[in-house]
């Protein structure tokens, strides 16, 4: 008798579909939820390259800024942000010089957790062949405080930093009337 109800019981498939997805399920959900951390956690950072790109790209193009215009500037990094919150997000622009082998400070601005720059410090930047004696050069910085909205993969926030050189296009020098 229970050789026959074992017997039956091997080649009885009924249940086999339902136990296979229990026992798949809670992988299949896991790597979904990473992915989707993954992805927003890649947009995150590919917005803020971007806005480093942008504030030192805006700023590059002119001749003279007020703090106001670069405080529009800002604005502007924070609507790329979205749809992640700008509170997370800092800014700062900087206008340095060389003069010699040394880059000085001539400007800078910034706002979020990031602060200025002290004006007339050394500044050391990669390489003193993107910036002929004289010659100015944008310095934009950008960081974002990453929190995931799964908190499955990135449990503690990330913070994404990005820092984009341009040269000013009309002029030597960046002038902020200001700052």
């Amino acid at each position: 008798m229970v050789r026959t109800f074992l017997r039956r019981l091997r080649h009885d498939t009924r249940g086999v579909s339902a136990v296979e997805f229990a026992i798949l399920a809670p992988t299949i959900i896991m790597i979904y939820f990473g992915l989707v951390e993954f992805a927003q956690g890649y947009m995150a950072q590919k917005r803020t390259t971007h806005v480093a790109s942008m504030v030192a790209d805006l700023t590059a193009q002119n001749a003279s800024l007020t703090t106001s215009q670069i405080t529009n500037i800002f604005g502007i990094g924070d609507k790329i942000m979205r749809p992640f919150s700008d509170a997370d997000l800092s800014q700062r622009v900087t206008s340095v010089a060389r003069s010699g082998n040394t880059v000085k400070v001539v400007w800078s601005r910034a706002n979020g957790g990031l602060a200025p720059l002290a004006k007339n410090s050394v500044y050391t930047v990669p390489s003193l062949d993107l910036l002929p004696d004289g010659e100015g050069l944008i310095v934009a910085e950008s960081a974002f405080k990453y929190t995931s909205p799964v908190d499955f993969v990135l449990p503690q926030p990330v913070t994404f930093r990005h820092t984009s050189y341009l040269r000013p296009r009309n002029t030597d020098t960046v002038d902020c009337s200001n700052c």
